[in-house]
């Protein structure tokens, strides 16, 4: 499918920007065969602790490598971005979070849980899950106009 000529900036959010929201950026720049799209993620309560280690091979293990530091939502990045995927089950509603009326961005929520056992099957199943939602936008960015 022919790639749209008009520029799409995407931006993953969840809470600390450690694990969910980076792992949906670098699999979608993995992914993402239109030059046009522009992804960043970040983090609500961007993490002051480095990546998890555990949460780093199991990414690894998928093809995905987990790096750089976590990056915190500011103002710069909201008006940036046409579409907000906020990949999280344990915060208030994007309403609440984004002032709608001062930014222009569309936000969808993906309700994903976070890695709280750092448990390696349980973390793979998380992964795998961002995974089918991140093909799935993918699919649907491609067809837009």
């Amino acid at each position: 499918m022919k790639a749209s000529n008009k520029k799409f900036n995407l931006l993953f959010v969840c809470r600390h920007n450690r694990f969910r929201s980076k792992f949906a950026e670098a699999y979608f720049k993995k992914i993402n065969k239109d030059k046009n799209i522009k992804v960043k993620s970040a983090g609500i309560f961007p993490g002051e602790y480095p990546l998890d280690k555990t949460e780093m091979k199991v990414a690894g293990k998928l093809g995905i490598a987990l790096k750089g530091r976590p990056k915190p939502v500011t103002t710069n990045l909201l008006e940036w971005n046409d579409l907000i995927v906020l990949i999280t089950n344990d915060l208030p509603s994007p309403k609440k979070i984004f002032n709608y009326s001062k930014f222009r961005s569309n936000v969808i929520v993906w309700k994903i849980r976070d890695d709280y056992y750092n448990d390696e099957k349980d973390i793979e199943g998380i992964l795998k899950e961002i995974i089918v939602r991140v093909d799935e936008l993918s699919k649907k960015l491609e067809k837009r106009k």
